[in-house]
């Protein structure tokens, strides 16, 4: 299987990715509609939703925290107090747990998802993604010594820092940088909002997403980077301690 798995492809080609209907516990207000692609290290999934237009869903306590990003169709979400999410492609959302929503598609619709087990959140509610984010530089900058070329800038916009279950969501972005094949430090879902991203493979083949295009990579996935233009992303990233694997 590849280390870099591609959950959506814009253009529609297809996908070598597996999917299996299951459901992420027996309160999983998405189980009918929920196809995993991974699931492992941090009690963390990813994979897509396959929503129809009849859905509408009242839940009273959201039994864990996820991001959705919709790619196909419309996704409504409603909370007590605010002003409806209109959730439209390339635009997202971050669920966490005991929020009380009404979620609804008024069409056929395909989200992406990432999901994680986090029973205490310190960040509880219910938080847009958009790309037109407030971007301030990386705190962490990349090495140079995994680097094949120039330091890239990077720039980021926590929306989410959940350091209970140490996860970050947000938007990001990033001039064009070539990065050697090495580990992957920590669980990584992508949503490509901007540019491409040439992922290479320890056995030399290359996976490349391009704008509208979704991917997970595992933490411990061996894998290089490669982008020739900016690129900017939504992001889940989870840093997995070491002796919490599963």
């Amino acid at each position: 299987m590849s280390a870099a798995l591609v959950l959506y492809r814009a253009s529609g080609a297809p996908l070598s990715t597996p999917f299996r209907p299951a459901a992420l516990g027996q309160t999983d207000p998405f189980a009918a509609s929920r196809e995993i692609a991974w699931q492992g290290n941090g009690g963390m999934s990813a994979g897509r939703l396959r929503l129809d237009g009849a859905l509408a869903i009242d839940i009273a306590r959201f039994p864990h925290q996820e991001t959705l990003v919709v790619v196909q169709g419309e996704l409504h979400v409603e909370t007590e107090g605010a002003a409806p999410l209109v959730l439209k492609p390339d635009s997202g959302v971050v669920l966490t747990t005991g929020a009380a929503l009404r979620v609804s598609a008024p069409m056929p619709t395909l989200v992406v998802f990432c999901a994680a087990d986090c029973p205490q959140p310190v960040q509880p509610g219910v938080f847009p993604l958009v790309a037109e984010a407030d971007f301030k530089p990386s705190a962490n900058s990349l090495p140079k010594e995994i680097l094949l070329g120039p330091v890239p800038q990077c720039r980021s916009d926590n929306v989410v820092d959940e350091t209970s279950i140490h996860a970050k969501i947000g938007t990001w972005d990033s001039t064009p940088y070539h990065r050697i094949v090495r580990a992957h430090p920590v669980n990584e879902f992508m949503h490509i909002l901007d540019g491409g991203v040439r992922f290479a493979e320890p056995d030399g083949s290359v996976v490349a997403v391009e704008r509208g295009d979704a991917v997970f990579v595992p933490q411990g996935a061996s894998i290089g980077w490669e982008s020739s233009e900016r690129v900017a992303k939504f992001y889940v990233v989870q840093t997995v301690p070491a002796g919490e694997e599963k």
